[in-house]
Formats: structure tokens, C-alpha cells, sequence
């Protein structure tokens, strides 16, 4: 391999700070900290344990991601918080992207606002537009009181080889000149303080749980196993030729929404043919049904796996394995599934996260990678599966997805 020229930052830790503002009782922890004077929260664990009363006080955590030190190869790394809620009324969390800052150029100076630079469209740059990327995830936008956690999650990670060795380079260049200049000052002034290279704050907030339509639902999670009867058109006890066993799709299934997606678990034996029959096969399959179905997309897996912040990659011969990173922004989606396809790559990620996912043998999507190719899934070995291209010619599997009224979901 040709020896490229990058400049290299060293990365020390991530430096972050909690200021927790209009609480009732909060306890909370984060990453280790890093040469900061006047913390005054730091303890030893990483969760953030709220309490929220009936009458439901906002609880608001602004966290200042500090990055001194990166450099083009160097190790993910990644934190997590759970957060509990301890008090008695369920709460909606949420968290937004305050401000971001990219070494010192001003056009790499983002303060977001609610109209001009969403926190949104920060946090799609972030995760996608340099050559490392800082991918946030929150599990669940809600925890219930005394019920089971949701957690925050961050990734940083810088691939040592790219899509363009001139980005690689050209970006390794600026973070030395910046790092140079911001000791050049320090020199000049010695109570100036050096600025990190990659500064970022964010607030996660946690509120009372309000029932509106737009609000998650919590009898929906993604990955919960629901047993449906697809004649009766209802919910069922045991699993049958017609009972049969499901999984929710929808990764944040809304309370105004009056229907879930439900993927028949694609372990079982199911109609299997090549790709160019994927509709006909379907149709067979689900013929005697009474619930509406429709076919399982590529855009439905790739949703889901990304929402792993570590272990769920695009593969690409010659190129560093990247983390898929967050696809909810506008046609994100889509321009992530045009760089696997054009680098004639794949998507790994982890069995037992999506354990909901998992299948031995293929199945398809109906959803075309190319001229001779479809999107399929399967297992890779003990670890993790794949979602890929299969030859159109070779046989897979067809997994409907149901379409699921959810007052028939009620027992």
C-alpha cells in the first residue's frame, strides 16, 4: 500500500461536562473526565437515574463533548448512559445538538436554532459529512417510571482510509495547522486556553410523558415478539400454522399511528425462490391471509441496524470498514445505499442485537442492489449476519411484513 501523508492528532479522552438544571432529584455520570477544573458532578458510574413527580419538572443534562486528540485510524470509541426514571410518572426523553465546532473554521461553526440549523441537520453533518464521525443514539424516546431503561449513546470513530485519500489528507492537514495555532497563541498569552479540536454540546431532556399523537408508543418498542394470528386477524397464544411469531419493525412506532409492522420471524421455514419471483412468491404466501401484508424493503433493515452506534457497518473491499451511522434525515437513506453499491459493499452488524433479524439461511428483500443482484440477509457466523447482495438466480426466502391494526393487538 502506497504510504499516505496524514498529519495525526492523538486522542486523549473524551472530556465532558454535566450541568443538570431544574430537577427534582438527578444523579448521573458520564465518560471519564479529562483535565477539567471545576467539575462538580463527576462520579463513577454511567447512568442517569431522574424522578419525576406527578406534576412532571422538566429534567435537562447539557453535555459538552470535548475532543482534543483524533487521528485518522484510531480506535471507536464509545459511551453510554442508561437512564432510569425512579419517581412516579412516566417521561419522555429526548436529547438535541446545541452547537457544534470543527477545528476554527467559521463554516465548520454550527449554532442550531428552530428554524435556520436544526439540531437535525447538525447531527446528520456530524455523523456523515467528515472524514470521522461522531453518531449519537437514543434507544427509547421515553422511559417509564420504575419500568425498564432507555439509553444515550455516543460513537467517535476516524477510518484510516476513506472514499478519498485527498479528504483524508487534506483534513489530517488542518487539524495540525489548527492544534498548531492554538499553542502558537498559548505561547503569546499564557493564560490562553487551548481550544480542542471538536467541541460539541448537547442537552438531554427528560419531561413528562404526554399522550399526543406524535408521542412513541410504548406497547411498541422495536424488536418486541408479538404471537398474530394472519387469518383471524388477530393477536393469538400459540404458535401455529396461521399463529404465527412476529417481531415489531417500526423503530419508533407513534401513538397517532394506528397500525404496526410486524416481521415474521425470519428463522422459519418459509416459500423460497429467486428474486425475480419475489412477488409471485408473496402472493402465494400470503394468500389465504385476512391481514394486510407487503414486502419486506431494504430501507425497513437498514433502518434498524443503524440504530447500533458500534457494531453495525458498511463493508467496502480496499476501504476501512465505516459505522452506517444515523439515516433519519431527509434522503440520508438513500445516498448511504448508493456508497455500498457502488463500492460493491455490504452491511455487518451484530446477531445478538438484532436477534429478531437473524436467519441461517437468506431471505430476501424486494429491494434490487443491481442488474444481477437483490438485497437479502442472512447469518455470517456466531457473531454477526449481513445484509447484502445475493444473485438474483439463487433461492432465498420470502418474510412478509404484517401490517397490523393495533386495536386488534389488544388481548
Amino acid at each position: 500500500m502506497k504510504q499516505r501523508h496524514k498529519m495525526y492528532l492523538r486522542l486523549n479522552i473524551m472530556s465532558l461536562v454535566f450541568v443538570a438544571v431544574s430537577f427534582i432529584s438527578v444523579t448521573l455520570a458520564w465518560f471519564a473526565y479529562s483535565g477539567l477544573v471545576d467539575v462538580k458532578t463527576e462520579v463513577n458510574i454511567k447512568a442517569w437515574n431522574i424522578e419525576l413527580k406527578k406534576d412532571g419538572q422538566t429534567v435537562s443534562n447539557d453535555i459538552v463533548i470535548s475532543l482534543s486528540d483524533i487521528y485518522p485510524g484510531m480506535d471507536t470509541i464509545n459511551e453510554k448512559i442508561n437512564i432510569n426514571n425512579l419517581g412516579d410518572s412516566d417521561a419522555g426523553v429526548s436529547y438535541s445538538i446545541v452547537s457544534a465546532r470543527i477545528l476554527g473554521e467559521e463554516e465548520d461553526n454550527y449554532i442550531t436554532d428552530e428554524e435556520t440549523l436544526t439540531s437535525e441537520y447538525v447531527d446528520d453533518i456530524l455523523s456523515h459529512n467528515y472524514p470521522f464521525h461522531i453518531n449519537i443514539n437514543l434507544s427509547k424516546n421515553y422511559v417509564l417510571a420504575k419500568g425498564e431503561e432507555s439509553s444515550f449513546e455516543v460513537s467517535v470513530s476516524w477510518p484510516l482510509d476513506s472514499e478519498s485519500n485527498q479528504v483524508d489528507s487534506s483534513w489530517g492537514t488542518k487539524a495540525y495547522l489548527f492544534q498548531e495555532s492554538e499553542e502558537a497563541l498559548q505561547i503569546q498569552d499564557e493564560s490562553y486556553q487551548i481550544r480542542p479540536s471538536i467541541h460539541i454540546v448537547l442537552k438531554v431532556t427528560a419531561e413528562q410523558y404526554i399522550s399526543t399523537d406524535t408521542a412513541s408508543d410504548p406497547n411498541y418498542d422495536l424488536g418486541d415478539r408479538i404471537l398474530f394470528d394472519v387469518v383471524s386477524n388477530q393477536i393469538c397464544e400459540g404458535i401455529s400454522a396461521t399463529c404465527l411469531e412476529t417481531f415489531v419493525i417500526d423503530v419508533n412506532s407513534t401513538l397517532g399511528e394506528d397500525t404496526v409492522s410486524l416481521l415474521a420471524n425470519p428463522n422459519n421455514a418459509y416459500i423460497s425462490g429467486n428474486y425475480s419471483d419475489y412477488s409471485s412468491l408473496l402472493s402465494t404466501l400470503t394468500n389465504d391471509w385476512t391481514v394486510s401484508n407487503r414486502a419486506l424493503l431494504v430501507e425497513d433493515i437498514l433502518k434498524v441496524i443503524s440504530k447500533d452506534v458500534m457494531g453495525s457497518l458498511l463493508i467496502r473491499e480496499n476501504i476501512s470498514d465505516a459505522i452506517i451511522g444515523k439515516l433519519t434525515y431527509n434522503d440520508r437513506i438513500n445516498t448511504e445505499l448508493n456508497r455500498a453499491i457502488n463500492y460493491n459493499g455490504y452491511y455487518k452488524y451484530k446477531s445478538n442485537t438484532f436477534n429478531y433479524l437473524l436467519s441461517n439461511t437468506c431471505y430476501w428483500t424486494n429491494s434490487e442492489y443491481n442488474i444481477d443482484s437483490g438485497f437479502a440477509i442472512k447469518k455470517i457466523d456466531e457473531t454477526n449476519s449481513k445484509l447484502y447482495n445475493e444473485l438474483k438466480t439463487n433461492n432465498c426466502k420470502v418474510v412478509p411484513i404484517i401490517i397490523a391494526d393495533k386495536i386488534n393487538l389488544q388481548s
